[in-house]
């Protein structure tokens, strides 16, 4: 048989941190091990009905099963700009500010495609979603990290980016609330950015995939609401997490005209849009009361209460996340973020995600997913107790 080489991108590639994740779990699970699985950030409760009854009206109908508009349906497209109204106050055009994506990571994927030439640099957050660099190095550009550290509440310092880079800089990738920190951002940091990506005439590229799943009364913001920050930058939103409908695979991006049509001729080229019958689905989630967010906020606040008391009380340094469902919790002193992560799944069947994989400064933590019942958190705090 012959062996065929892989292209340079794909040899230039780390292994993919969830991938890899399961094949350690799938090896302990062999073992007869009761796995606890607080890893990947895929949510257990299921899809509202009301959403699996509208694809299934829109499946029975032939009109579906064609191939859909590249950029969206206008219906669905309309009722994004609708719920944005709705949700954060902010207008949109839904033919030229919107486009539909087959999930987030897709859109977040291919738009250094649109923007990027080789050898340019985009800058990132780090620790972070591992699409923004694995998207810039597929267009053949650089990363230049920004370390979110927690004397800086895991933000970035934009003072610290050198003027030689900012002028390098294309995109400028960031992601709040924060996964993997759980850390929030305020209009007033967000008007930062959007004054420093102006200034240097950089793409903002807001990954906003947890605004939806926050507790204690909070509300996380649109970069979007910030004054003129549409005007440079670009938004990306999912179902996924919002309306547990992660394996859908439905999202969007909103924002700047030019940068949305960018975003929007890579897909063309690429694949043949979101299936319509899914996306009328979509449009049943946006234009709804948004109750099952309430009632899914509830069952994750619990959640997150009984670990994090749990944690605190077993004297783990770690604090409540305000959003997202994960917990950013520093690894106990001494242990590095790999080898607590192996420790917790060889001697406790507890799976979490060693900081360190997000990018070099999560070493020293683990991110642990509140995608398991409470039944099962008092299980793993148990465990942890076990071990001392």
């Amino acid at each position: 048989m012959p062996v065929f080489e892989f292209a340079e991108r794909l040899k230039q590639l780390p292994p993919y941190l969830f991938k890899e994740i399961d094949r350690v779990k799938d090896e302990v699970k062999a073992r007869g091990v009761d796995i606890i699985d607080l890893g990947v950030g895929d949510p257990d409760l299921p899809t509202p009905d009301f959403i699996i009854a509208a694809l299934q009206q829109a499946v029975l109908d032939p009109g579906t099963h064609r191939y859909p508009s590249y950029s969206g349906m206008n219906d669905f497209r309309e009722a994004v700009a609708r719920w944005y109204q709705c949700r954060f106050g902010v207008t949109l055009d839904p033919e030229r500010e919107v486009v539909t994506l087959i999930g987030s990571k897709e859109g977040i994927a291919h738009l250094p495609l649109a923007f990027n030439n080789p050898g340019e640099v985009n800058l990132a957050t780090s620790p972070a979603y591992p699409v923004y660099h694995i998207g810039t190095m597929f267009a053949g550009a650089q990363t230049h990290f920004l370390p979110l550290l927690a004397e800086n509440s895991f933000l970035p310092d934009l003072t610290q980016i050198s003027g030689e880079v900012a002028r390098q800089a294309k995109l400028f990738f960031f992601n709040y609330p924060n996964n993997p920190t759980a850390a929030v951002a305020d209009l007033d940091f967000f008007t930062r950015v959007a004054d420093f990506c102006r200034e240097h005439h950089i793409i903002a590229v807001h990954d906003a995939a947890y605004t939806e799943m926050a507790y204690d009364g909070y509300r996380p913001p649109s970069f979007l609401q910030v004054p003129g920050a549409k005007e440079g930058g670009i938004e990306f939103h999912s179902l996924s997490k919002t309306y547990n409908m992660t394996g859908w695979r439905l999202g969007f991006a909103v924002g700047q005209a030019d940068v949305i049509e960018g975003l929007g001729k890579i897909k063309s080229n690429i694949d043949s849009g979101a299936f319509n019958a899914i996306q009328y689905a979509g449009i049943a989630a946006l234009d709804s009361d948004q109750s099952c967010i309430v009632e899914n906020c509830r069952i994750l606040q619990e959640r997150r209460d009984t670990l994090i008391a749990g944690l605190q009380k077993l004297g783990y340094r770690v604090e409540a996340p305000k959003a997202t469902f994960y917990v950013w919790l520093a690894t106990p002193t001494g242990i590095g973020s790999a080898q607590f992560t192996s420790l917790l799944l060889e001697q406790a069947g507890i799976v979490t995600t060693p900081g360190n994989g997000f990018g070099a400064p999560g070493e020293g933590y683990v991110r642990l997913a509140l995608t398991v019942s409470r039944s099962r958190l008092e299980e793993a705090l148990a465990r942890l107790a076990r071990l001392g």
